[in-house]
Order: structure tokens, then C-alpha cells, then sequence
């Protein structure tokens, strides 16, 4: 599990490589990652947008931007927790993931909170530093 903790808004990433979705065969590797966003702070705030960057054990990035996550756009009491599963494919047997998310208080003010880095790394595979 991958921790960070910015403005106190906590995200909290779990990965599990998908063996039933991947074809090391066809080089398709995937995984799901459970995220949690919980809000440990005083103020209400939005996640509005994220933005991801995945490397590939091979140093090929991609970066993904959007408005919200899984098509939401959750708001967070002092207190309160949105959870979301979604996934990652890669043609590499490792990589990490890494990003942002763009919150907005009820005031208005927007802000980056921290998504941790996290590795990709299917079970009893050679390490890779990404």
C-alpha cells in the first residue's frame, strides 16, 4: 500500500496485477489499482481533475489528463472518503504510476494534492527501477 498526505487530504493506492487480463505472450500486462481520497482536514474540497504519468519498464511515458475520476467529481466533507478501482495496461512486465489531483475547496480555491508513486510489477518478476 502507497501512502501520501497533502493539505490533509490522504490518498491511499493499493495495485494488483490482473494475471486473468494479461498475455505476457502478446506483451499485455495489467493492472487494477484501488485508490481512496479521504479528507482529514477542516474544509470541503472537490476532486476536479487528475493527472497521471505512467513509465514503462522501458522509460516510455505516457501522461493522462482529465476532469474528474471514473466520470465523478466527488466532494469531501472534514471526515469523509471516496474510493474508486480502475486500471493500467502496460506492454513491459513492470513500470510505476505516479500523479496529481486537482482539488477545489468550497471557497474556490484550487490546489495539487499528491497521488504516491507506485510500482506495476507482476508477481515473481525480475525487479525493474523504473
Amino acid at each position: 500500500m502507497y501512502k501520501a498526505t497533502t493539505r490533509s487530504i490522504q490518498v491511499t493506492v493499493e495495485p494488483t496485477f490482473l494475471e486473468s487480463e494479461s498475455s505476457p505472450s502478446d506483451n499485455r500486462y495489467f493492472w487494477a489499482y484501488a485508490i481512496e481520497v479521504t479528507n482529514q482536514g477542516e474544509e470541503v474540497v472537490q476532486l476536479r481533475s487528475r493527472h497521471w504519468r505512467i513509465t514503462d519498464a522501458n522509460g516510455r511515458t505516457e501522461e493522462v489528463r482529465g476532469s474528474g475520476v471514473v466520470g465523478k467529481q466527488p466532494v469531501l466533507r472534514p471526515g469523509e472518503m471516496f474510493s474508486y478501482t480502475s486500471g493500467c495496461p502496460l506492454t513491459t512486465p513492470s513500470g510505476i504510476m505516479v500523479g496529481t489531483y486537482q482539488m477545489r475547496t468550497d471557497k474556490g480555491e484550487l490546489f495539487s494534492i499528491e497521488i504516491p508513486a507506485f510500482s506495476l510489477d507482476i508477481p515473481d518478476g525480475r525487479r525493474t527501477v523504473n
